[in-house]
Order: C-alpha cells, then sequence, then structure tokens
C-alpha cells in the first residue's frame, strides 16, 4: 500500500473547542525487514497537528514540552425593556417606563503547559487570570427630566486552575478517523460568587472570579483527515459536583448548591491553506441543566428550593493559525454567539511553542 503523503495542517484554536499546542500524531517507531515479493507492513499514517484547543486533538509526542500563552476576551450585552404600573389599554399605560443596558466584559490570561508522557498520553495544566467588568445603565423614560442610572462593578484574580489527561485511543493503520478520549478537571481556586463583598442587603460588591464548584468532564474527540482538510468532532458531558455553601446572603442562608451538569458538543473543519497557514470553521454547543439553590430563612427555619432555568449557549467558530517556525505557532479565533445565552462575541489568541525536554 501507498503511504499517505503526510502534510502539516495548522488547526486554529477554538472555544473555549479543543486541546492547544504544537501536537503531533503518533508514529509508529518499529523497523522491520522487508522481504522480497511482499508488499511493506501495514503503518500507521496520519497528518501532522499543530493544534486543536480545548477539545482534544493528537496528541503531543513523547517528550515534548508545549508551553502556551493565551489571551481572550468576551463581550455580551442584555437590553431589557420593564413597565412597572397598570396597562389601562394595550397603547395607554400608566406607571414608569425603565430601559436597562447591561454590558458584561471578560479578559482572561492564562498559560498551558502539556507534556507528552508517551505518545498515547498527554497531561495538561492550565492557570487563568481573570478580570470580569459589569456595566448596568438603566434609564427611567416616564419621569420629567429624564432620569439614568450606571452602576459598575468589576473583579480580578486568579482564576479556576484546570488540568487534564488526553489518551489517543486507536493506532489509525487504516487510514479512518482517529479516537482520544479527554477526561478535564476543574478546581475552584478562583474567587466564587459566595465569597466575594456584598452589602447587607446581598448586593454585590465585586463579581467572582472562578464558578465556586468542581466540575469533571469526560469527553470523546473524532479526528478524520481528508487531505487537505481535517474533520473534528467532540462530546461530552460535564459533571458539576453541588456543594453545602453554609453562607448568608442578605435575609437568607444559602444551603445546598446543585449547579446544572452539562451537554458539550462541536463539530467542524480544519483547512490547510499551505504549508504554514490553515482557517478552521465549526460550531459548539452547550445545554446547561437547571441549578438548583436552598435559602433558608433564619428567623422562621423555612427552607425553600429555587430552580434556576436551563442555559443553551451555541456558537459559530472562526479562525486562523500561522506556523512560525517547527516550534512556534500563532492562532487567532473568534466566536459569535447565536443563542440568546451565549456571549455576543469572544476573541482568543494563542502562541504555543514546544521543546523536547526528555
Amino acid at each position: 500500500m501507498h503511504e499517505m503523503t503526510k502534510r502539516v495542517i495548522v488547526l486554529p484554536s477554538l472555544l473555549t473547542m479543543m486541546v492547544a499546542g504544537s501536537s503531533y500524531a503518533q508514529t509508529s517507531d518499529d523497523q522491520s525487514m522487508e522481504q522480497v515479493g511482499q508488499p511493506p507492513p501495514a503503518q500507521e499514517t496520519q497528518p501532522e497537528i499543530q493544534s486543536i484547543p480545548d477539545i482534544g486533538g493528537v496528541l503531543t509526542p513523547q517528550g515534548r514540552f508545549v508551553l502556551e500563552p493565551e489571551f481572550q476576551y468576551s463581550h455580551s450585552s442584555v437590553n431589557r425593556l420593564t413597565f412597572r404600573g397598570v396597562e389601562i389599554l394595550s397603547t395607554l399605560l400608566v406607571g414608569a417606563l425603565n430601559a436597562e443596558d447591561v454590558d458584561r466584559d471578560t479578559w482572561t490570561t492564562s498559560l498551558t503547559g502539556r507534556l507528552g508522557v508517551t505518545n498515547r498520553l498527554e497531561l495538561e495544566l492550565k492557570v487563568p487570570y481573570v478580570y470580569r467588568e459589569d456595566t448596568v445603565n438603566t434609564t427611567i423614560a416616564e419621569v420629567n427630566p429624564t432620569f439614568d442610572l450606571t452602576n459598575s462593578r468589576s473583579g480580578d484574580g486568579l482564576g479556576d486552575i484546570e488540568v487534564a489527561a488526553h489518551y489517543q485511543l486507536n493506532r489509525n493503520l487504516d487510514g479512518g478517523p482517529f479516537y482520544v478520549g479527554n477526561l478535564r478537571y476543574k478546581s475552584t481556586t478562583g474567587k466564587s460568587p459566595f465569597e466575594i463583598d456584598r452589602t447587607d442587603d446581598g448586593i454585590e460588591r465585586e463579581l467572582a472570579t472562578g464558578s465556586g464548584f468542581h466540575s469533571i468532564e469526560p469527553s470523546l474527540t473524532i479526528l478524520f483527515p481528508s487531505d487537505p482538510a481535517i474533520y473534528f468532532a467532540n462530546i461530552g458531558y460535564l459533571f458539576n459536583i453541588k456543594d453545602d455553601v453554609n453562607e448568608r446572603i442578605g435575609d437568607f442562608v444559602i444551603g445546598e448548591v446543585d449547579p446544572g451538569d452539562a451537554i458539550r458538543l462541536s463539530f467542524g473543519m480544519a483547512y490547510s491553506i499551505n504549508q504554514k497557514s490553515s482557517f478552521t470553521l465549526g460550531y459548539k454547543n452547550d445545554f446547561i441543566g437547571k441549578t438548583d439553590t436552598e435559602f433558608t430563612d433564619p428567623d422562621t427555619g423555612i427552607t425553600t428550593t429555587q430552580t434556576a432555568a436551563s442555559l443553551n449557549i451555541g456558537s459559530m467558530l472562526l479562525g486562523w493559525s500561522y506556523q512560525l517556525d517547527p516550534d512556534v505557532a500563532l492562532s487567532l479565533n473568534l466566536e459569535f454567539g447565536i443563542t440568546d445565552d451565549a456571549p455576543d462575541t469572544t476573541l482568543t489568541l494563542r502562541a504555543p511553542f514546544g521543546f523536547d525536554v526528555f
């Protein structure tokens, strides 16, 4: 059989999408003497893959270490129109009409390290630093003169540190798809929503930099090379571990909080323009379940459970990547939210570089 010509495909970093860094498919180092008159033995044939961020990909070779600085900016905007009063007719309102515009901006810088333990096993550590800012602009139109109020809050600090393991499940001797199993754990090193400073009424004075809950996410990545493209898909399930918060906020004590789990899906295509450049098109969707929160009135001892609505976060993905040299790449990615719960835009810049450590 003829061995497929290897071609470097530089896959750009996508959302919060796949495993990043200079990664290469596992190759067979076995050498055997060919017999006259017989075809050579089947060899593992696959393209060399530079990066597939946050989901999982064909992995870093044994002894290779990849260090990846990353900068990410996310923006979302919510506009609400609220009427407080009496509706006499559909065209006649007696009361106050409030217009509220909420802008949420998040800047995250992180450093990720990946080590190829073997040609099929990779370990990862990610340390983020987060700065968040929320600005609420409220306009009360039904007063004279019109009343405007602006309120801003911010928060910064260490985010939730993550560790992960990625294992290539098959050797792909027949030219089919690659299967990679992933397991990711997110800690609670960031400041949780229950630890931030608040007023006596429970109103936030600052913003959290972490979720406040441990989470574990197993997932499966499928990569199918079709020169000059690679098709990818990923499915995962995020387990958010419930916790007994036991914190008083305002007039109530927050008891057990069970954050909703999430089903995570993504798919797309990475296309090689030439030996150094590529672009990626994709889509990802997170279906996040309902969150249950216990509230206890300390005066009466009555406990009630409040259930928050589920979330549907879907985004289109667009990315570019360029291989500066064999050890360094640069990638730029954009996410455009297409569901109501998704951020409007997310911009991510990564610059992974690798070197041999053993």
